[in-house]
C-alpha cells in the first residue's frame, strides 16, 4: 500500500457523516484506486459514502445528496403514544454498560428499543450486531456466537468471526435468547462473567470482547427457569435492567398515531400521495386483535398505502380476517402454534414475499421458520 492510500479505519465524510475503510485495491486496466469501505449512518440516519475516491484517497466533493435507505426512523421518536415509561427507561439505562433484557410479545418492538438503546449510549459509534437464536441451526449456533479456527470441525475451512468479535466496541442484540441450548447457554454465562470468548479449535486461546449485551425474548424465562429448560444464573445475569413492552391490544390508544407515524413513513418512501386515515378505517383497525403487534399494523399500513388511490388510505376489512383465535384456556404456545398453522394454511405453506405466512403474522421470515421448529411444523402435511 502506498503512502497516498486510505489506511483501514474511520474518516470522515463531507456530508457529516463517517464510513469505515476495511481495505483497498486497483483496477488491473484502468489503475484506479478502489476502496472497500462499510457505510455508516450520521445522526439524522442518512447512510454516507464516498461517491468516488481519487488517487490521494480522500473523497471527492461533490453535491449530489448522500443516499437514504429504507431503515427505522430516528429511534426514540418512533416510541409514540403510551410508552413514556420505556423512553424513560431507555434514557436512564442508555448511560451506562449494565445488561438490559426486553420482554414482549413478538412484533411488539423489542429490536427497536435494542437499537434505541445502542444509539442512545456511549457505544453508538460502535458495531450493533443483531443475533436471532430462534433462527440458527441448533449445530452451528456456537460456531455463530463465538467463531471458530480452521479445521474446527468438517467443513471449517477458513477462520470465522463469531458474532461476539463482531460486536466488540458495541452492542451484542440476542433476540429469542430463549431458545439458546442448555450447552450454549452455559458458555454464555462464562461470556457474561468473564467477558472473554473461546473460538471453536481455537485450543483454549481467550479472546477479551468489550461488548454490551442487549437481550429480547417473547417467553416467560421465569417459567423456563422453573422446568430447567433456562439456567437460573444466567437468568438473573440478563435480567439486570428488563424493559417490558405492552402488547398492541393493551394500548388500543395508541393506534391512531401509529397509524398515522406509518401512513407518513410509508407515502415517503413509496412517493403516495396518501395523507389521511379516514374514520372509518380508524374502526377497522381498533376492531382488530393484532396478534402480530406493531409489526402486523405497520405491514397493514404499508399495503393500503400501495393499493389506496386518491388522498385518503384506504383498508379492506378482509385483510384482517386473519385474527388471533379466541382466547381459550389454552397456553399461550397453543395459541401461538394455532396462529402459524392458520397462517400457512391461509397461504398453502408460502412463508415469504408479500402476502405469504410471515407478512400476515407481522414477522421476519427467518423468525417464523424459527417458531416452526419450535413447534415441530416441518412438513406441508402438517398443516395441509
Amino acid at each position: 500500500m502506498s503512502s497516498n492510500e486510505p489506511v483501514p479505519g474511520r474518516y470522515r465524510h463531507y456530508k457529516g457523516g463517517e464510513y469505515e475503510v476495511i481495505g483497498t485495491a486497483r483496477h488491473s486496466e484502468t489503475d484506479e484506486l478502489l476502496v472497500v469501505y462499510r457505510p455508516l449512518y450520521n445522526a439524522t440516519g442518512l447512510w454516507v459514502r464516498p461517491r468516488h475516491v481519487p488517487r490521494n484517497g480522500r473523497p471527492q466533493r461533490r453535491d449530489r445528496p448522500a443516499l437514504r435507505v429504507p431503515r427505522t426512523e430516528p429511534l426514540m421518536n418512533t416510541l409514540i403514544g403510551t410508552l413514556a415509561a420505556v423512553r424513560r427507561a431507555i434514557e436512564q439505562v442508555a448511560a451506562t454498560s449494565a445488561t438490559v433484557l426486553v420482554l414482549g410479545e413478538t412484533g411488539t418492538g423489542k429490536e427497536l428499543v435494542a437499537r434505541a438503546v445502542h444509539e442512545s449510549s456511549r457505544r453508538a459509534r460502535g458495531p450493533f450486531v443483531p443475533v436471532n437464536c430462534g433462527a440458527m441451526s441448533p449445530a452451528l449456533v456456537e460456531a455463530e456466537l463465538f467463531g471458530h479456527e480452521v479445521g474446527a470441525f468438517t467443513g471449517a475451512t477458513r477462520q470465522r468471526i463469531g458474532r461476539f468479535e463482531q460486536a466488540h466496541g458495541g452492542t451484542l442484540f440476542l433476540d429469542e435468547v430463549g431458545e439458546l441450548a442448555a450447552d450454549v447457554q452455559v458458555r454464555f454465562l462464562r461470556v457474561l462473567q468473564e467477558r472473554t470468548i473461546d473460538r471453536l479449535g481455537g485450543e483454549g486461546r481467550p479472546i477479551r470482547v468489550d461488548v454490551r449485551i442487549v437481550a429480547a425474548t417473547n417467553r416467560d424465562l421465569g417459567a423456563l427457569v422453573r422446568a430447567e429448560r433456562f439456567r437460573e444464573d444466567l437468568f438473573y445475569r440478563l435480567n439486570v435492567f428488563p424493559i417490558r413492552l405492552p402488547a398492541l391490544r393493551e394500548r388500543r390508544d395508541d393506534i391512531p398515531s401509529l397509524a398515522t407515524h406509518f401512513l407518513k413513513h410509508f407515502a415517503h418512501l413509496h412517493g403516495r400521495s396518501v395523507a389521511v386515515v379516514p374514520p372509518r378505517a380508524l374502526r377497522v383497525l381498533a376492531g382488530h386483535d393484532w396478534p402480530g403487534n406493531v409489526r402486523e399494523l405497520q405491514n397493514v399500513i404499508e399495503r393500503a398505502v400501495i393499493v389506496s388511490e386518491g388522498g385518503e388510505l384506504a383498508i379492506d376489512p378482509e385483510w384482517l380476517t386473519f385474527a388471533a383465535p379466541a382466547e381459550t384456556a389454552r397456553t399461550w404456545s397453543e395459541q401461538e402454534k394455532a396462529r402459524i398453522l392458520a397462517a400457512l394454511r391461509a397461504t398453502n405453506g408460502r412463508v415469504y414475499g408479500p402476502g405469504g405466512a410471515a407478512h400476515r403474522l407481522g414477522l421476519k421470515p427467518t423468525t417464523l421458520y424459527g417458531k416452526m421448529r419450535k413447534h415441530g411444523l416441518k412438513r406441508d402435511a402438517d398443516w395441509a
